[in-house]
């Protein structure tokens, strides 16, 4: 019989914090779900399925602190995106440091996979920063690093080529990059609480498929119902919206994501792992039809 444990999840309102809340609700798990807007509407949707919606900030220790006072474990991720690499690594270090004052008996650091690489790109350094403090505290803790997600695709900076017909994205159309379902993320990290004995100071890197950016655009064509096109965006215009970015792309292409998919979904059958058909099979495309904002 499972334990049901108590997790303050970081994050939560976001893509991934809120797969993880998700996740661990549907098994019977206590959710603790820190956010800086309570009030919203994605607070609100985890509230109504069973989330203790808490306030607080990562960059506010003593916030963290209050939240994590009463729970056994603690999901922690960080967001370059929003709050920049340096910020992302302070702000990772600060509340890392809450948890072990508040006793959590098991720190699980979402990273990303091969930040641990020597990989050169900002926001791998900074989540691998993050990651050797977390080692350091003496606390029991796991690393979850995912490679990069499925939904990107109908990320902002992606959706409105999509609905023109593009699958925009700066590699070349026949280097394979590996994905992983945002859902397969909070179900692996519910694995990862469930499993705490068995995964306490271990790094786990993980995907679901592997594929070129030509093999999506076939089957994002078959998913929506209409002809999507791949597009290999120049890396100069890449890097003219963000450096960290290009660098990542340039990696991406050089060297790439490795990890053993056929040894992640034996060691972990516990999870309905999507292939990128699987995912698009399901993904609800009439947000092609809403207009962008």
């Amino acid at each position: 019989m499972t334990t049901k444990r108590s997790i303050l999840v970081t994050g939560a309102t976001g893509q991934q914090g809120g797969a993880v809340a998700h996740a661990l609700l549907s098994r019977g798990h206590r959710v603790k779900a820190l956010t800086r807007k309570p009030d919203g509407d994605n607070a609100q949707q985890l509230a109504s399925a069973g989330a203790e919606v808490v306030a607080g900030d990562l960059g506010d220790a003593t916030s963290v602190l209050r939240a994590a006072n009463d729970v056994d474990t603690m999901f922690l991720m960080g967001n370059s995106y929003e709050a920049g690499v340096e910020e992302e690594t302070r702000q990772g270090i600060l509340a890392a440091d809450a948890a072990k004052a508040a006793g959590v008996g098991h720190l699980i650091y979402s990273s990303v996979a091969d930040a641990d690489k020597k990989t050169g790109i900002p926001h791998f350094e900074s989540k691998y920063l993050v990651e050797k403090h977390v080692a350091g505290l003496g606390i029991p803790y796991t690393i979850s690093a995912p490679v990069a997600f499925m939904e990107n695709v109908v990320a902002p900076w992606s959706i409105g080529a999509l609905r023109q017909g593009t699958h925009a994205f700066a590699m070349p159309p026949k280097r394979v990059l590996q994905l992983v379902a945002v859902a397969d993320i909070g179900a692996f990290v519910a694995v990862l609480v469930e499993r705490r004995e068995n995964v306490i100071g271990k790094r786990f890197d993980f995907a679901g498929d592997e594929l070129s950016g030509e093999e999506q655009a076939k089957i994002l064509s078959q998913a929506i119902g209409r002809p999507i096109n791949y597009q290999e965006i120049p890396i100069a215009a890449a890097r003219q919206q963000s450096e960290d970015a290009a660098l990542m792309f340039e990696w991406f292409d050089r060297v790439g994501y490795d990890v053993d998919i056929s040894a992640v979904r034996r060691d972990f059958p516990e999870i309905s792992w999507h292939s990128f058909a699987g995912w698009a099979r399901k993904f609800d495309w009439s947000i092609l039809e809403q207009p962008s904002t």
